[in-house]
């Protein structure tokens, strides 16, 4: 699948790591480094603008080596960029650490899924069909 893009920044495109990998990783490109204080958040800017055909949005993801060694997660996982936005892709980032965090331009801070999508169409009733779980939810088929 092609995909237009304006890449307004000093980066390459973001690329897949490896043939089976599904998101591409999305850098910094901000002029001067950003630092994020525990719990603190910002939205960092990728230089990126993109055109995705109908039926299909891109989703910001963390990057788990970020989230695992250094607690900063993407807020709202996954973020959503709609075919509609041709506005530039930010990321927003939050630090879910103890210690400060520091973004360098350039850095690899989110990853982006080319994602398919269905619209829903809504059909009002009155009852839902049976099933085995009914109602339960949160946590009610247990966590063995």
């Amino acid at each position: 699948m092609q995909i237009k893009i304006i890449n307004k920044s000093n980066h390459e495109l973001p690329d897949y790591e490896t043939i089976a990998s599904a998101g591409m990783d999305l850098r910094a490109n901000i002029l001067e480094s950003i630092t994020l204080k525990p719990l603190e958040r910002t939205i960092v800017k990728t230089g990126l603008f993109i055109e995705l055909p109908i039926g299909f949005e891109a989703q910001v993801r963390p990057r788990s080596g970020l989230a695992a060694k250094k607690g900063i997660t993407v807020l709202n996982a996954p973020g959503t960029v709609d075919a509609d936005y041709r506005g530039e892709i930010g990321v927003i980032l939050v630090n879910l650490s103890n210690e400060e965090f520091i973004i360098e331009n350039g850095e690899r801070i989110a990853q982006l899924v080319i994602a398919k999508h269905e619209r829903a169409e809504w059909v009002k009733v009155e009852q839902l069909s049976e099933t085995s779980r009914g109602e339960g939810g949160f946590g009610s088929t247990g966590t063995k």
